[in-house]
Formats: C-alpha cells, sequence, structure tokens
C-alpha cells in the first residue's frame, strides 16, 4: 500500500511508548490522527494536546466518523491487543487496511537509510544515544524511540528524511519487517518465551533480521555473540573498543579506539558498563555513515538520557533515588552493577514490579539470583500487561526463592507508606509495567521529607 493514499490514521493501542511515536509521526506529516486505549496516560495527554482524539471505551461507536472510511483510512494495532478486541474487529470485518506497527514502521523506513538497533536489553537507550549524535553531527533523520528522550522530550524527532533511527523489537519477531542499512546488536539473551518457545528458536530469529540487512548494508554486534560483523565491546581487541576507564565526579572518561583512530578523553555520564556499551555501539553505527568524530566525541558527552532509563530523581549527599525500566535478570544485574560502581558501600533498596507471568515463570531463579544482590528487597505483584495469570506464578512464590532476609511483598496502595518507613541510602524503583507511574508520588513524599 502506497501511504499517500492514506488520509487517516486509527491506532488500536494509541498509548503504547512505540505506537504513540507512529501516531505523532503521521500526524506531523499531515494525517488524521486518533485512536484507543485502555488507560490515560501522561503519553496520551501529551498526544491530546496535540490535536490526536483518544477515547478509553472500548466501543465502535466511540470511533470518531472519519475513521470509519475504509479506502482512506489506515488501521494500526500492537500484539498487545487481543484479537477479541471490538474495534480491532470491526475494522477486520469491514475491509479496512490493518497493519501491525511493525509493518508500518517497514513502510515508512524503506525509503531512507535506515539505522535499526536490534537486542534484547539496550535498544532504547542506544537509539536515543544515535539519535542525539545525529542531531549533534546536523545529519538530517527521524528517530522512532521506545522511551522519552531527555534530549528531546519526546519519543518521536524528526530532523530530516535521510535517516530513520528505530529500534528493531524482537518481539512477535517485529523486527523481521525491517530492512536495515546499518544495523546493531546489543544482546541475544533468553526472553519472550513466550513466543519463542526456546532461547534457540530466539537466535535464529535475529540471524533472520542479520539477512535482512540490505546489500552492502553493515552489522555492528556485541563482541562475543555468534554473529558475523563489526565487533564493539570494553577492553577486548573489538573493532570499535572502549579502553582506559576512569570514573571522575560521577562519570566515566575513556578512550575509544575504532578502526581507523585512537581517541582520547572521551565523557559519558550514564552510569553502569552496560549503557558504556549502548554508548559505543551508537558511536560505531554514526561512524559508519561517516560523522566526524571530533563531534560524536563532544555528542557523547552532552548526552541527558531517556526517561525511565537510570534516572535520577533525588541526588543527594545522604539520599539516592533512583527508577529504572529493568524487567528482565540480565537488566537488574547491569543496575545493580552501575548502582555499586557509582555510590559504593552504600545501603540499596529495590522495589521491583514484576512484568508479566510467563517471564517471571521461566526466570524465577535468575530473578531471585539478581534481586537477592541489593541489601533489602520490596515486591510488587506482578503486572500482567496483555496476559491471563498462570496457575501458582505469583510474587509470593518469586519472594519464596530469593536468599535474602531483608525482603517483602507490597501492595501497591501501601508502597507509599512502606517506602516512607524505609530506612536506606539508595532506594531504586525497578519494573516494565506501570511502576513508573508511582514515581513522581515517591518522588514528592521523599522530597517533602527531606
Amino acid at each position: 500500500m502506497n501511504l499517500k493514499d492514506i488520509h487517516s490514521v486509527y491506532f488500536v493501542g494509541i498509548g503504547g511508548i512505540g505506537m504513540s511515536a507512529l501516531a505523532k509521526y503521521f500526524q506531523f506529516i499531515g494525517k488524521k490522527v486518533a485512536g484507543y486505549d485502555k488507560t490515560r496516560t501522561p503519553l496520551t495527554d501529551e498526544m491530546e494536546k496535540l490535536g490526536i482524539e483518544i477515547h478509553f471505551d472500548e466501543a465502535v461507536a466511540a470511533i470518531p466518523t472519519p475513521f470509519k472510511n475504509s479506502t482512506s483510512t489506515l488501521v494500526v494495532y500492537t500484539p498487545a491487543v487481543p484479537n477479541s478486541h471490538v474495534e480491532l474487529r470491526y475494522f477486520q470485518g469491514n475491509d479496512f487496511h490493518i497493519k501491525k506497527r511493525s509493518e508500518v514502521l517497514g513502510l515508512i523506513t524503506q525509503d531512507s537509510i535506515c539505522l535499526a538497533v536490534a537486542g534484547t536489553h539496550g535498544k532504547t537507550t542506544t537509539t536515543s544515544i544515535l539519535a542525539h549524535l545525529l542531531a549533534e553531527c546536523d545529519f538530517p533523520f527521524t528517530a522512532f524511540l521506545g522511551g522519552v528522550s531527555e534530549d528531546f522530550n519526546s519519543n518521536f524527532v524528526f530532523e530530516g528524511e535521510k535517516y530513520t533511527v528505530v529500534e528493531a523489537d524482537e518481539f512477535d519477531r517485529s523486527f523481521l519487517r525491517l530492512s536495515p542499512d546499518i544495523a546493531s546488536i546489543t544482546s541475544m539473551d533468553a526472553d519472550h518465551l513466550d513466543i519463542y518457545g526456546s532461547h534457540d528458536e530466539l537466535k535464529t530469529a535475529f540471524e533472520d533480521f542479520v539477512n535482512k540487512i540490505v546489500p552492502n548494508g553493515k552489522l555492528i554486534v556485541r563482541n562475543g555473540l555468534p554473529l558475523e560483523g563489526l565487533t564493539y565491546g570494553i577492553e577486548d581487541g573489538s573493532d570499535y573498543s572502549i579502553k582506559n576507564i576512569k570514573i571522575e565526579d560521577g562519570s566515566y572518561v575513556f578512550d575509544i579506539q575504532t578502526p581507523t583512530e585512537f581517541l582520547t578523553d572521551i565523557k559519558f555520564y550514564k552510569p553502569g558498563e552496560h549503557n558504556l556499551l549502548n554508548a559505543l555501539s551508537a558511536f560505531a553505527m554514526a561512524v559508519e555513515i561517516e560523522c566526524p568524530t571530533d563531534r560524536l566525541v563532544k555528542a557523547l558527552s552532552t548526552f541527558k538520557g531517556v526517561q525511565r532509563r537510570f534516572t535520577y530523581h533525588i541526588r543527594e549527599n545522604d539520599f539516592v533515588f533512583i527508577d529504572d525500566y529493568a524487567h528482565h535478570p540480565t537488566e537488574i544485574e547491569a543496575v545493580h552493577q552501575a548502582i555499586r560502581q557509582m555510590h559504593p558501600n552504600l545501603k540499596v533498596t529495590v522495589v521491583f514490579q514484576p512484568h508479566l507471568y510467563s517471564r517471571t515463570q521461566d526466570f524465577a531463579n535468575d530473578f531471585a539470583v539478581s534481586l537477592g544482590q541489593f541489601d533489602e528487597v520490596i515486591l510488587l505483584e506482578i503486572y500482567p500487561a496483555r496476559e491471563e495469570p498462570i496457575a501458582g506464578i505469583t510474587s509470593a512464590w518469586l519472594l519464596d526463592k530469593i536468599d535474602n532476609p531483608n525482603k517483602e511483598l507490597v501492595e501497591k496502595h501501601n508502597l507509599i507508606e512502606k517506602i516512607t518507613n524505609c530506612k536506606t541510602d539508595v532506594l531504586v524503583t525497578l519494573g516494565a509495567g506501570d511502576i513508573g507511574l508511582e514515581v513522581p508520588k515517591i518522588k514528592k513524599v521523599l522530597a517533602h521529607a527531606s
């Protein structure tokens, strides 16, 4: 289909981070945009202020009349929406153009130089860093981000059309809809086993994604992954390698060896070696499209970050409050490493909201190990997202597996009271569910208490 023939775009599940970026894009290029979501959030509020019509009742009658023209309306939906959804079934039964979010992203990117970041961890931070680097180098690009960039204050950036920066999402094999010119793969840990069934099948999907790279395109891959491409890593002889890391005043100072030059005294302010690797991945992609390295070095030092990616909400001498999207054991491990590196010898309390029953079941023992390293553990109930409960898989079941005497299961409505009475030096909230909506409340109470 030709997007130029489409006048209206309707989103079923418009409030998702990826869906909202697409909605902003279509409104930006002059299409009529509306949509449904089940929950009002800051993202839906923002879109309504932009003039996008959103409703929260699942009903055909709530669909605005201009979007009921099947010849000129594109319907975009997310796999998180069940097939039984009333509005989706209406569109399916009336010959509308209906596409998944990933299919639409593939259509948008096909006429540009597509820079795609894949991996089970690090996609959002890497794409956000890459967008920042391109902006600082005055390269014309459009970016669809999986989080709200603090540099652009948005998950959608338009600064031209020559390049497109996208996350290549492995969920539901969405990334196989893309044909990147340059791709980066940050990680291939087991995840989304409800989709793939096994880690081997997930790895096969990543191999299929590599085969989608255009002829003469390039792959940049984390050193150690079983794929052929330009490698990146830390002190490991990669094609792009970070060397001589120091920590000065809460930031990293390091050198980078590229395939052609040695760059020194580079600064980067986001904690954690995982974020250093994300920065290096983005840096390598920018070098491969011939961004000048002197401007890239300066740009790395001014990257602000992404909301809910190791975000400091309180950073005082006697207390620190950090929030992060981490929802996989490997990501929790990375957050823990970053906190211990930047805030050594302090008591650290983690509040974790598990995301999905299937993920909790598949990685329960790994969750128990990664969470058990914190000094105190507070668990919330599992956030179900798109799933129905699985018998026996609860946060209480997970709590029993954590080998730490300082652990507790807390109802979300009691969380503020629990945190207020908690004696700790560092508080970190983690999870991909709705725990992020609690963060402003927590910050307000803690700031008032101090």
